[in-house]
């Protein structure tokens, strides 16, 4: 496994992109402040190092700024060794300075981003999804035209997004969340019982066309539709998030910032 992380990590640092020139473009990652979900077992709620890190580094590599918010602001706190990418990125492209300085919501200009990025852990199902400013936040970015990414349960923290419709963001969407088969299989959070929701449960509660093992060949693969773009499972993320960028070059619209 380590093995695998590493040279993924190779292959990161030298996938290149074009980007426009002279632009200063802005990605918001959310994270969650939570540590502690309760489990007599100590499986935590942070934030899965794995699920940021690569995304983190592919945006920085592009020339994109990235600012992470919580709902707390403040650090936040990280599951996993760093490893391959995860130590490239933390040694030397400052992922923990940001992330450690993590802005609050009311701190947020969403005119500013381009884009909005979740990753996975079980902390985002449980402050983000019910925090009214950061949706209120990512539904602004996803109006103005921006891009929406996850990676496991990053998908829990937008599911309950509202526009200005009245619908719900992920409404007739085709996402990929964190799949129920797994989580009930898994003792992580007690076969997903010690959670608020299961992630692939909200988001068919809310009208997503839910993405799962068994309605795609690959489990890693990458879903887009209408601006989301999500993936099941933690290999996937810096997938995700290179499919961000080409979305956003094709677009031609990388936001500048202010």
């Amino acid at each position: 496994m380590k093995n695998l992380i590493a040279v993924f990590g190779l292959f990161l640092i030298g996938f290149v992109l074009p980007a426009a020139a002279g632009d200063t473009k802005k990605i918001l990652i959310v994270a969650s402040n939570m540590a502690d979900m309760g489990d007599p077992e100590k499986h935590d709620a942070r934030n899965d190092l794995w699920e940021y890190a690569p995304p983190y580094h592919v945006f920085v590599s592009h020339g994109y700024d990235v600012d992470f918010v919580s709902p707390l602001g403040g650090s936040v706190p990280f599951m996993r060794e760093p490893l391959g990418i995860s130590s490239y990125t933390i040694k030397y492209e400052g992922f923990l300075g940001k992330a450690n300085n993590s802005l609050m919501p009311k701190q947020v200009n969403p005119s500013e981003y381009s884009a909005v990025f979740v990753g996975g852990g079980y902390g985002n199902v449980f402050d983000v999804a019910s925090n009214q400013k950061l949706l209120d936040i990512m539904a602004n970015i996803y109006e103005r035209g921006g891009l929406i990414g996850s990676s496991g349960h990053g998908a829990g923290a937008f599911t309950n997004v509202k526009l200005k419709n009245g619908k719900f963001l992920v409404q007739g969407k085709r996402v990929a969340g964190f799949p129920n088969s797994t989580e009930r299989e898994k003792d992580w959070a007690k076969q997903g019982t010690l959670l608020p929701f299961l992630v692939e449960d909200q988001l068919r509660k809310n009208g997503a066309i839910t993405i799962n093992k068994d309605s795609i060949a690959d489990k890693r693969d990458v879903i887009i539709d209408d601006r989301i773009v999500s993936t099941m499972f933690l290999p996937s993320a810096a997938l995700v998030a290179k499919e961000m960028l080409i979305l956003l070059e094709k677009s031609g619209k990388p936001i500048k910032s202010k």
